[in-house]
């Protein structure tokens, strides 16, 4: 979509518009079709002719205009062959202009409004991810693992039932807790999308982990007393306080083993960690907050030989128990191998091997070969790391899992 720094703000300003038009106009469906619009005009547009000084101004002006059209169209379809963009000059002046920017942020009511207990979890996650997190359904659906045209269905769904339902921008009262759940879980999903993406040449999306970490930041300022809030953001603050870290100068991918710890973000780390104490000693303890406190190891650890596996392997088996999430199984093999012998790691992994909801990661190879490569097994691990790399879509990851294969065959050519 455009240049890269157009596309980056197309993406912030996305939610920005679709809340500001939702809260003026309702019907979802069509004003996510009609900001659609407004982002390809402006995609075509502002390369062209430069920005205009106020971006979201312009695009909620002419996603105004769009959407006046596809209530007057009887077919929505015209639309989207439309190839006349609106005059960049001039956008405040176009049909619906006289629309007011949003005088508040709508982000965290749209992500609200996208948990709507209508929609089953994959719906609001998927929504989410699209309206929320600026996705778009072929990446979506490569995260949920679905074909694209299903996960297009699943959208197209998911906005005519929020439609249905209608559109309200304040803090749930009596499903509060199971909007906030699913509101976590939807920001949870989004970070690490962004920390380690499904698909694509770069590591990372910073842009989603930032969006996840700043609405995460604004609910806990909400609810200051929820404990899962509050370890989300921990967690957040913890795992991407390693980002510089994790790629090299040339993009390749650093394993936490090898990573320089004195890159690591030490001040988020300890706002992080001060939270996280914070938060045990005052709220029940919860899936999130478990996850930080195995962040937190790592992040305490000196180095890879002082971080205290044995802590870990007892940590997500506590959230074994409360997630019914096999690649919490599968994190438990790596530190149980670590704490325990890769053996007993490979005993956890053959518990897990054959969930289905496993069949189209990479991650159950990915994971054998490394304890088969600590127990000594180089030609298992190799075909391992090989099968592992032929699954994976994020192009770093592949190439890493490549090179370990490549040096493992170098290994048995010495010997």
């Amino acid at each position: 979509m455009g240049e890269p720094g157009v596309e980056d703000l197309l993406r912030r300003s996305a939610p920005q518009v679709l809340g500001a038009l939702v809260r003026r106009h309702g019907r979802f469906d069509l004003c996510e079709d009609a900001v659609q619009e407004a982002l390809l005009a402006a995609a075509r547009a502002w390369p062209q002719y430069g920005l205009p000084d106020e971006p979201v101004a312009w695009l909620i002006a002419v996603a105004g205009r769009k959407l006046t059209d596809l209530w007057r169209s009887e077919h929505a379809r015209r639309l989207r062959e439309d190839t006349v963009a609106a005059d960049p000059s001039t956008p405040q002046h176009a049909p619906g202009a006289d629309m007011p920017g949003p005088a508040v942020d709508d982000t965290l009511e749209l992500l609200l409004l996208c948990t709507h207990p209508a929609l089953s979890e994959p719906s609001r996650i998927a929504l989410t991810l699209r309206a929320v997190g600026g996705l778009t359904t072929a990446e979506i659906a490569r995260a949920f693992m679905v074909p694209e045209p299903t996960m297009g269905q699943r959208i197209s769904r998911a906005k005519a039932t929020i439609s249905a339902a209608g559109a309200s921008f304040t803090l749930p009262g009596h499903d509060r807790d199971e909007r906030l759940a699913a509101a976590l879980h939807v920001l949870y999903v989004v970070f690490t999308e962004g920390h380690t993406a499904t698909a694509g040449p770069t590591l990372t999306r910073v842009d989603l982990t930032a969006e996840a970490v700043r609405l995460t930041r604004r609910l806990h300022r909400l609810l200051p007393g929820d404990g899962e809030i509050a370890g989300l953001l921990t967690l957040m603050l913890l795992v991407d306080a390693r980002r510089a870290a994790r790629t090299g100068a040339d993009g390749r991918l650093v394993p936490l083993a090898e990573q320089d710890r004195s890159r690591w973000d030490h001040g988020a780390i300890g706002e992080a960690t001060d939270l996280l104490e914070r938060t045990l000693s005052a709220a029940p303890l919860g899936p999130y907050q478990l996850q930080a406190a195995i962040a937190a190891v790592h992040a305490e650890a000196a180095g890879d030989a002082d971080t205290d596996w044995r802590q870990i392997a007892v940590l997500y088996r506590m959230l074994e128990r409360r997630s019914d999430n096999p690649v919490v199984t599968l994190n438990r093999a790596v530190a149980v191998g670590m704490a325990h012998g890769p053996a007993r790691g490979l005993e956890v992994l053959d518990s897990v091997a054959a969930d289905p909801r496993l069949r189209r990661t990479h991650r159950p190879d990915a994971v054998r070969a490394h304890l088969l490569e600590r127990l000594g097994d180089h030609a298992g691990a190799r075909e391992h790391y090989r099968r592992a790399a032929r699954a994976a879509l994020n192009q770093p990851e592949k190439r890493y899992l490549e090179e370990r294969a490549a040096s493992l065959e170098l290994t048995e050519q010495d010997q």
